[in-house]
């Protein structure tokens, strides 16, 4: 029996590298290592035909590589994700990345955004701040209360905008379908997007547990390739 598995443990990590063994859909895992993406977007990065980004995802998906889900803003739309399990078989090849601070943003910056901070300053020491694209009046009450069941450090800022917010040197990430549609239009495109479900929306407790739960694993995956940015030679020189 032990032999089975080991075999079928084989065949499925042979499965995985034999979908990758093609250029263009390696391209769309690099992409995906860190967010989701709608196949348009893929399409738009890779300068690659939604044909062939359909065909490329379709043998993706069949080596259960890919998840997919409507978005929760404009249900027309779909993302696809890696499902990160399979990632345990197969490292993939991801580029560091530099920034001087971590944006999260999501719609009203009262709950997802809020926690996602609280969990990535107990995670990295690059610095991390939330806004939102339509802030509520306050921060929910489920956020506030699920950082006390789980023991965050969720200091509650008063949600706010956009505006004033931004700057060049943030990686901005997105953790809502709508905040990332809305920011795609404008000129603060996100450098990631992660499809967190909205536990406001659904109300209850657990959602909130199950937020933090997938804000946790990514931010534990994510937060040891972010690296403070070098300073600029004017800095250096500054400095000096």
């Amino acid at each position: 029996m032990n032999t089975e598995r080991a075999d079928e443990t084989l065949g499925r990590r042979a499965a995985l590298f034999a979908a990758l063994g093609e250029p263009g859909r390696l391209a769309i895992v690099d992409v995906l290592a860190w967010g989701e993406a709608s196949p348009k977007e893929l399409g738009d990065r890779l300068g690659m035909p939604s044909n062939l980004v359909a065909h490329h995802l379709k043998v993706l998906d069949d080596a259960g590589l890919l998840s997919r889900h409507r978005s929760e803003g404009d249900r027309r739309r779909s993302y696809v994700a890696l499902v990160r399990e399979r990632l345990d078989e197969l490292t993939v090849a991801a580029a560091p990345l530099a920034a001087e601070r971590v944006v999260f943003v999501c719609t009203q910056n009262s709950a997802r955004s809020q926690l996602a901070v609280a969990l990535w300053n107990a995670a990295s020491p690059v610095p991390a701040t939330s806004a939102g694209t339509d802030p509520a009046p306050q921060v929910h009450p489920g956020a506030l209360a699920v950082a006390r069941r789980r023991h965050l450090a969720l200091v509650p800022t008063p949600p706010r905008g956009l505006d004033g917010v931004l700057g060049p040197t943030d990686l901005v990430v997105t953790v809502c379908d709508s905040a990332h549609e809305h920011l795609a239009r404008g000129a603060h495109a996100p450098a990631l997007h992660w499809s967190v479900p909205d536990p406001v929306a659904q109300g209850e407790p657990a959602a909130f547990d199950r937020a933090v739960d997938e804000l946790a694993d990514r931010i534990t995956r994510l937060a040891p390739s972010v690296q403070p940015q070098s300073q600029s030679p004017a800095d250096d020189r500054r400095t000096s």
